[in-house]
């Protein structure tokens, strides 16, 4: 197992400077996020620039990752596969061909995605659209040696009320997408633990699919949960993510039992990245204080992966 940190936390910088952090940090992986541009939600952001990735791009990667000894674990394009818009979905399906084939070029086993939802369809008539429109990507990637893999981020910020706006939010969606799609998982246990369900327990029925692993803690405010109920405020102003009752945090800031879950990783033979997604109020805003966050996080979880497993 490797510690990584996923490069979208950092939006302004370049990849050359996230990864001179990144090593000067402690950290041996770069989850690296390959939006198109910036300037949208505030974890876009375009490290490479994929769509139009030539050998000159490739070639100046490999020097910077040999230069730094950092690897590249997986490109990070996290976006609605399954949008109603079908112009925006195509936009977002060729963007992440690009992904893919940039992966390609550069020997980045995993492209990581979300698989989506149109919020105007219930979840079982999103599962027949994705069986109908994603096997393609699915395909795509497979044909370049590239596994696509899906984190279970809820995206209730894409649901006008807070519901689910990604279907590969539960255990049971999951059991339906990599076995009848064919995608991995890019295993979030902050995400699990605001629904309701208990991370550790999900990571041995799906061992053989957690290719790739997102460190991101959470807090919860029990009696504002009390007040507002399980899908958050209603009146959300001009931040539609605002539920009110959690908010994410670094690893080591929450609940999320980091030494358990670490454990069970190496339990089941996990052998891939985990990485650090930093979405932690507390330390964001600037990039001093974001970069602090990721200190933070790096002190937790280092001394909880061994250097020879």
């Amino acid at each position: 197992m490797k510690l990584g940190m996923l490069t979208a936390c950092l939006p302004s910088w370049s990849l050359e400077q996230v990864a001179e952090f990144a090593k000067q940090t402690g950290y041996e992986r770069l989850e690296v996020a390959v939006w198109p541009s910036t300037g949208g939600r505030d974890f876009e952001a375009a490290h490479l620039p994929v769509a139009t990735f030539t050998e000159k791009d490739a070639d100046e990667t490999r020097a910077l990752m040999e230069r730094t000894g950092l690897e590249i674990s997986a490109f990070a394009y996290y976006e609605n596969n399954l949008i109603g818009d079908l112009a925006r979905r195509e936009e977002i399906r060729t963007h992440l061909k690009h992904a893919i084939d940039a992966a390609q070029m550069l020997d980045v086993p995993y492209v990581g995605t979300f698989l989506g939802r149109d919020v105007s369809k219930s979840v079982r008539e999103n599962m027949r659209e994705a069986e109908r429109v994603l096997p393609e990507l699915v395909d795509y990637a497979g044909e370049r040696g590239i596994k696509l893999i899906v984190e279970n981020c809820v995206m209730e910020g894409w649901h006008p009320d807070g519901y689910p706006g990604n279907i590969a939010y539960s255990p049971e969606l999951w059991e339906w997408m990599t076995k009848e799609l064919g995608f991995y998982l890019n295993w979030d246990p902050s995400h699990l633990t605001w629904i309701g369900i208990d991370p550790i327990a999900t990571i041995a029925p799906f061992a053989e699919y957690i290719v790739h692993a997102q460190a991101k803690d959470l807090e919860i405010f029990d009696d504002k949960r009390n007040q507002y109920g399980f899908f958050g405020l209603v009146e959300k102003g001009d931040n539609p993510w605002a539920m009110g009752w959690w908010r994410y945090r670094i690893p080591g800031r929450g609940i999320v039992d980091w030494s358990h879950v670490v454990d069970r990783l190496y339990e089941v033979g996990f052998t891939g990245t985990l990485s650090v997604e930093h979405e932690d109020p507390l330390w964001g805003g600037t990039p001093e204080k974001v970069c602090e966050g990721l200190r933070i996080a790096q002190r937790t979880l280092r001394p909880l992966i061994s250097p020879d497993l």
